[in-house]
């Protein structure tokens, strides 16, 4: 099983009955998703009892629930009661006017089948609905506005729909009831503005911040005002706030091998495939008057392709996900991309390498001994692959001395106007262009056992290796001994070495 989400349009926003229509589920339509393109089939959504509505996926920030459902050839219409809360009202509002206009939804997908690197769902079921500022469906567009803002219930207006569950009655009558003794309360309170005796705390301060800033609330302002002074004499008072931007330094979706060979989808099924190869040809020679012509026919063999796994895992407690900011899941899912992208970026070069030939000459570490390589390079790739080297794969050490090459201190290859230009390599780019080829730096060069002394390079012809990738899943499970939560991410790969030695690499002396 893997959850995701994606998103489609609300069709109407109802103020005075407080209820929203949409498209929660599109049927046959490509919705983008945290898995990628995910496509629903009709009677695919099983849709239990007691579907919240939610602001952008927050768990803490219900605003209503699903209180009918009805599922048409094109999807699943939703309609839902929204709460007589703050919150409910900016809903409404934000979806009148076409602010936040969408409907968001988590689904547990229960069954599926990869087609075209599209994940086709034959069986899911609903988690939660959110409202949401941009869908990713633009198919259903609101199509009207059943009230204005300047419209409110009559009193003797009925509350609860037709279609609406006695349990939403009761917490809509239960909310109103509250927030009509809140604004009683507030119509009485004076507007004070000396500083009253209170206890400080830091703890108190900041919740008495929050109070003022966001509810309004005058007494908490007025706690604010007579524990401001100066922040020396009440450092303790001034929170530190902790912002949603991360810093990672160690890791990102760079994959300069990969890049720098063809690509391909991975076959749907199998743990191994063929690709037909040829191994002998027809020939043709000189043939005297009445000579028998020999015959050589072509033969084929087939050169087989495993197939990958790439996994990583990450285990942690159930009250982390729950009571955490909803930035920590999405952040973990993109640190685990990363570490998917570094494993299958370095399974790729090592396999350039560990199928490729070593260039013959040693050469010097410099501009000179660097054409010198490519060229020589270039004709050995050319000479053993039948195709053209295209592709110049380098590791950051060699990245940094091709920046540095130059001829009486005018930089050769980073200059902008260089005299007899041999390409463009800058310190603010992994790709540039070296002596004709493309230039693709790869960290995964420097992790491997041959790397040593300057750095390393490899001219390659791409057509001669193809990475082939399915898309990447996520599955989670739930340890009910712990409570604690795993989540799997992973993706099958698979490297084609065609043609031995279409690579040629090389490591620098330092001469």
């Amino acid at each position: 099983m893997m959850e995701i989400k994606f998103s489609t349009d609300i069709l109407s926003a109802n103020t005075s009955r407080r209820e929203m229509k949409g498209l929660i589920v599109p049927f046959g339509e490509a919705g983008h998703t945290n898995m990628g393109d995910v496509v629903f089939t009709k009677g695919s959504i099983t849709i239990p009892e007691k579907i919240k509505l939610f602001v952008e996926h927050d768990m803490t920030r219900p605003i209503g629930r699903l209180v009918s459902s009805e599922e048409t050839e094109t999807g699943i219409l939703g309609t839902f009661k929204i709460g007589r809360t703050n919150a409910g009202d900016d809903a409404l509002a934000e979806a009148q006017e076409g602010l936040r206009d969408g409907f968001s939804i988590g689904a547990s997908i229960d069954n599926y089948k990869i087609d075209n690197e599209q994940v086709l769902v034959s069986a899911a079921t609903l988690r939660e609905v959110s409202h949401v500022t941009n869908p990713a469906f633009k198919a259903a567009q609101i199509t009207e506005i059943a009230a204005s803002e300047s419209e409110q219930p009559n009193e003797s207006e009925e509350v609860v729909s037709e279609t609406q569950t006695p349990e939403v009655a009761e917490e809509v009558a239960e909310v109103a009831a509250t927030e009509a003794k809140v604004e009683a309360t507030e119509r009485r309170m004076p507007v004070i503005h000396t500083a009253p005796r209170l206890e400080f705390s830091k703890a108190k301060y900041l919740e008495n911040s929050v109070r003022a800033t966001v509810f309004g609330d005058e007494d908490a302002r007025n706690y604010v005002r007579a524990a401001d002074d100066t922040t020396t004499n009440n450092a303790g008072l001034i929170p530190t706030p902790q912002l949603a931007e991360i810093i990672n330094p160690l890791s990102n979706a760079d994959r300069g091998a990969i890049d720098a060979i063809s690509r391909a989808a991975l076959p749907d099924a199998g743990m191994s495939f063929e690709i037909p190869k040829i191994t002998a040809v027809p020939t043709v020679a000189e043939e005297g008057e009445g000579d028998t012509v020999t015959e050589t026919g072509m033969t084929n063999s087939f050169v087989s392709v495993p197939v990958k796994k790439f996994a990583g895992a990450q285990t942690f407690s159930v009250e982390l996900l729950d009571r955490s900011a909803p930035a920590f899941f999405d952040e973990l899912v993109r640190q685990m991309e990363f570490a998917y992208a570094k494993e299958t970026d370095k399974f790729v070069a090592n396999a350039l390498i560990s199928s490729g030939q070593l260039a013959p000459t040693d050469r010097a570490n410099s501009a000179e001994g660097l054409l010198g390589f490519v060229a020589e390079a270039a004709a050995e790739v050319f000479a053993d692959s039948l195709g053209f080297a295209r592709s110049l794969i380098v590791s950051p050490e060699q990245w940094a001395n091709i920046m540095g090459y130059n001829d009486g201190g005018r930089p050769i290859y980073n200059a902008s106007n260089p005299q007899n230009a041999g390409g463009q390599v800058g310190p603010t780019s992994l790709r540039g262009n070296v002596a004709g080829l493309d230039l693709y730096v790869s960290r995964s060069l420097s992790a491997l056992t041959y790397t040593t002394g300057d750095g390393s390079m490899a001219v390659v012809n791409p057509e001669s290796y193809t990475w082939y990738e399915s898309p990447r899943l996520q599955l989670r499970t739930n340890v009910i001994a712990s409570g604690q939560v795993e989540v799997l991410y992973y993706g099958y790969g698979a490297c084609a070495v065609k043609v031995a030695n279409g690579s040629c690499h090389f490591n620098f002396t330092n001469a």
